[in-house]
């Protein structure tokens, strides 16, 4: 088990940037000619929540790597031995491909509405049907449990911490784009916000 996993999670770490991220950038860069990622270098906290995110990111990549490439640097990373299980295993298995599905299904809903980050220059369609209507935050949900599984898979001192701040990362960004959809689209999310639960 071990050794397909060491070659497995990062070809699934690509697949997942690729599809989370890379993909649908692109597409929505080419069917509207605007850049869907709007975190920029002013020294502002949804820019600053943006570098964190990055941050986040190539922690769970290098993460990722001690694991698959040597068993004795990724002792560095503390690993948890009581969480060492087998079930607990298959269950991270299991979460990381249902949140990639959930995740591609949601960026697909979205359409050219995708962006990273908060957009002030182009108004974008709300949505509100297919997996919106489960949850106003999909792509988050998606996210956060991605990260989860991951832990799952191999718990160490390092994937708790990437857990425990995407999440709270996560919440923090959600809050701040809640207050912007206010403010953009009014009534329509405020009956929307009633409606449907921030993650499910």
């Amino acid at each position: 088990m071990d050794n397909f996993l060491k070659m497995y999670l990062p070809l699934y770490l690509m697949a997942y940037l690729a599809l989370a991220f890379v993909v649908p950038t692109y597409r929505t860069w080419k069917q509207t000619g605007v850049n869907p990622v709007t975190f920029g270098k002013e020294d502002t906290a949804h820019n600053y929540i943006g570098f964190v995110m990055k941050l986040l990111i190539a922690l769970l990549f290098a993460a990722v790597l001690c694991f698959s490439i040597s068993n004795k640097v990724y002792q560095y990373l503390m690993p948890i031995p009581y969480l060492q299980k087998k079930w607990l295993i298959i269950i991270g298995f299991v979460l990381i491909h249902i949140s990639l599905a959930w995740i591609a299904i949601a960026q697909y809903q979205m359409s050219t509405s995708w962006r990273i980050g908060i957009d002030e220059e182009n108004e974008t369609e709300l949505k509100t049907k297919g997996v919106f209507s489960i949850s106003r935050n999909p792509i988050f949900l998606g996210m956060i449990l991605s990260v989860v599984g991951l832990f799952f898979i191999i718990p160490n001192t390092l994937t708790f911490f990437l857990t425990m701040t995407t999440y709270f990362i996560i919440q923090i960004q959600i809050r701040l784009e809640e207050e912007f959809l206010t403010r953009q689209h009014g009534s329509n999310y405020i009956n929307y916000q009633k409606k449907t639960r921030r993650f499910i």
